[in-house]
């Protein structure tokens, strides 16, 4: 039996007029990751935040939602797989390893909710605050003190 979706909100996708609002992240397996608040989910609004941040020609995963169509148009390889079948990850070369798959995404959410989790109600003019902090501590991969000197030093350059 599946899961009881009865604490669940609205079924589907957040937007700021339902003070939802969507969050877009894009992450490099074993590397740095980009989160940010969007208004809405469309390929006009995604499509200038991944030209800024991946390069062109880059093998890119997903799953099988739409706005991730035109990534051939703008220059990238695309290879999706699809939840609603039951597919989470796909070994295309036969050789063992699952090169096709959304899990490295789909395990830093989870990271993200469980962070967020004690923080209830974030308003929307503060949500962007918090990812922001987030985004930053996992792309230095330190916690506690650890986490003292990078950010000291990014404050730094950012103020000269």
């Amino acid at each position: 039996k599946g899961r009881c979706r009865r604490l669940e909100g609205a079924p589907g996708r957040g937007t700021l007029e339902k003070e939802q609002p969507p969050i877009f992240g894009m992450i490099e397996r074993g590397g740095q990751v980009v989160i940010r608040m969007l208004e809405n989910v469309q390929q006009k609004t995604i499509r200038p935040l991944i030209l800024a941040v991946i390069a062109p020609g880059t093998q890119v995963y997903t799953d099988e939602y739409d706005i991730y169509a035109r990534l051939p148009e703008w220059g990238y390889g695309h290879k999706t797989v699809c939840h609603s079948l039951g597919e989470y990850a796909r070994d295309e070369d036969g050789d063992g390893f699952h090169e096709v798959h959304v899990n490295t995404m789909e395990g830093f959410w989870s990271l993200l909710r469980s962070w967020l989790r004690p923080h209830r109600g974030i308003s929307q003019e503060k949500l962007p605050l918090y990812l922001g902090f987030f985004q930053f501590t996992h792309n230095v991969r330190r916690r506690g003190r650890g986490l003292l000197q990078p950010m000291l030093s990014a404050l730094l350059t950012r103020a000269v």
